[in-house]
């Protein structure tokens, strides 16, 4: 006799710093183990274990405000005592902000239809202590202006293979990106860039923002972007900026409610 299983969808936000990204990696301490272990705890540590999906897998270092991520309980909870079980049991580096019930078409990651990230690059001359884990450093001067004009070229769809890291197994790499925008942070002295798009290949938005970060210190010209899409050759955006200064902003979707 099969349980009746309820689906539920989760929101939260994690600080990358202490882990070796999202997905489970054996000996590693992952974000999708810490709320695998929390969720199992919660349902009595069924067999086969209650196992979660995220909408997709972050790096080390990497951090989220609105990861999402579903699993099927084998009862039903409300979510708000469901939100407070696992932010009991969570560590204090990751934080569920959000439990829904969901249908059971829903999925976390093939239910997706945009992703937005934010990098954030510290503008200081030393590096600042208290952001070493939660921004990219870079002291030279930039020319915001170039990086504005530049970054207009990524929006659309485009073949993106100059931009992806070696280790990648996708099928293709074209994806299409909605909104790309680069602002100054003069409170804190930062360069925050912004990317919303239908999806990401391996490492493609630090390398996006080192090709910009070249942009701005006159290293390439403004209209570089389009001859290095068409290169489709990594060889031609050479550098990727640091993990610590990405953050998976949300996760866009169109989900049926029960």
């Amino acid at each position: 006799m099969n349980e009746k299983k309820t689906r539920y969808k989760i929101t939260f936000a994690y600080d990358g710093s202490n882990f070796a990204g999202m997905q489970v990696q054996p000996h590693q301490r992952t974000v999708e183990l810490v709320l695998t272990n929390a969720v199992n705890k919660i349902a009595k540590k069924p067999q086969p274990p209650i196992a979660i999906i995220a909408s997709g897998r972050t790096d080390a270092k990497v951090h989220a405000l609105g990861q999402v991520a579903h699993f099927d309980l084998p009862f039903t909870i409300k979510p708000t005592a469901l939100l407070k079980a696992l932010n009991s049991s969570l560590p204090l580096d990751v934080l569920v902000k959000k439990v829904e019930v969901v249908t059971d078409e829903f999925h976390a990651r093939y239910s997706a239809h945009h992703k937005r990230y934010r990098y954030r690059v510290s503008q200081g001359e030393f590096v600042d202590p208290f952001k070493r884990n939660y921004t990219g450093h870079f002291k030279y001067p930039l020319d915001i202006t170039k990086m504005q004009v530049a970054v207009k070229d990524l929006i659309g769809e485009h073949d993106f293979t100059s931009f992806v890291a070696s280790g990648s197994h996708v099928k293709s790499n074209v994806r299409t990106i909605y909104d790309a925008t680069v602002v100054r942070d003069e409170a804190n002295n930062e360069i925050v860039l912004e990317f919303a798009g239908n999806g990401f290949l391996y490492n493609q938005v630090r390398i996006m923002v080192a090709v910009l970060l070249e942009i701005g210190t006159g290293q390439r010209p403004a209209n570089d972007i389009p001859r290095v899409l068409a290169g489709k050759d990594r060889q031609l955006a050479r550098w990727t900026a640091p993990a610590n200064g990405l953050y998976l902003v949300n996760v866009g979707y169109d989900i049926p409610q029960n």
